[in-house]
């Protein structure tokens, strides 16, 4: 296992993480299993969020990680906030980034994570009614109490990330966002610049290139997803050429191809951290693999093209 450095915090964590998104589906016993093994693999980053079906997934999580009884200053543990869940429906009816509900809602996952403080909270999906001063406020006072080490967001756009950072005395030090070889938008952008076909419209504002120069960490979340959760594209009859490029590559390197894809994330300079959402051990034992694996720049540029992107 690769660890780097998370933004500027001095947090040196492993290149992947598990999150803990679908871990409500699981008994004890297999939430015990899944973060045994990938503590076994060398993981040490756990990411998880308050409105992961009411908490019940950092409740696994917090009670997996202490049956294993692994060390709590020996890992990180991650969690997101601000998305509001009807707690009848459970469905999302807004966000909220309101001073009041970021610190209820801390404390309520510190309770289901059985821990009295994370390393690090998100700012989950962008909040278009966010007041800078009581977000600021919020985060100083979680930081003063020691419930909370450092900060970031998820899902935000440089415009965001700066509006915020104006009003705040901690670093952003993650931006969260979706990303791999069935999600290729940032790059691809990246590569059509001065151009007028469809992939130079700018979805992301230059988020890698940005993210970069702030010295932001990127986690690549649902990796392994193409589109918004539309499906996974390893195996999928829908993707030949680019199976056939990634089985071809995981030979070449003595891994399977839930590796490469993991690796081709981590091959970019960005320093990214990759999410690992399975809930398979056997899966994800191959995908932590995948942090081992040093790509060529052809490898890398081979998979790209072979899952529909083209080189302008």
């Amino acid at each position: 296992m690769k660890y780097s450095e998370l933004g500027t915090s001095g947090v040196k964590a492993s290149r992947v993480a598990l999150g803990a998104m679908r871990m409500n589906s699981k008994s004890a016993d297999e939430a015990r299993e899944i973060v045994g093994t990938v503590l076994d693999g060398g993981v040490n980053f756990f990411d998880t969020a308050d409105c992961y079906t009411a908490g019940e997934s950092s409740r696994r999580l917090g009670q997996a990680l202490k049956d294993v009884g692994v060390d709590r200053g020996s890992i990180y543990v991650q969690t997101k906030f601000g998305i509001y869940r009807d707690p009848k429906s459970d469905d999302i009816t807004r966000y909220n980034f309101s001073k009041d509900h970021l610190l209820a809602a801390l404390d309520s996952e510190l309770k289901n994570l059985q821990t009295d403080y994370v390393d690090s909270v998100l700012l989950h999906r962008p909040d278009q009614l966010m007041e800078p001063e009581q977000i600021a406020e919020a985060f100083d006072e979680l930081q003063n109490s020691g419930k909370v080490r450092h900060f970031g967001v998820s899902n935000f756009s440089p415009m965001q990330v700066e509006m915020l950072q104006s009003g705040l005395d901690q670093k952003l030090e993650v931006n969260q966002l979706q990303f791999g070889l069935g999600h290729t938008g940032m790059v691809r952008q990246e590569m059509h610049v001065n151009m007028t076909d469809a992939p130079s419209v700018d979805h992301d504002g230059g988020l890698i290139s940005y993210s970069r120069l702030r010295h932001m960490t990127i986690q690549a979340w649902s990796p392994f997803q193409f589109g918004f959760f539309e499906g996974v594209f390893i195996d999928n009859p829908k993707f030949p050429e680019l199976n056939e490029v990634m089985q071809r590559v995981a030979d070449a390197h003595g891994v399977t191809k839930n590796a490469i894809a993991v690796a081709w994330i981590l091959r970019h300079p960005a320093h990214m951290q990759v999410l690992l959402g399975s809930m398979t051990p056997s899966r994800l034992t191959e995908m932590v693999a995948g942090a081992d694996v040093e790509l060529s720049a052809q490898e890398w540029y081979d998979l790209y093209v072979a899952a529909g992107n083209d080189l302008p």
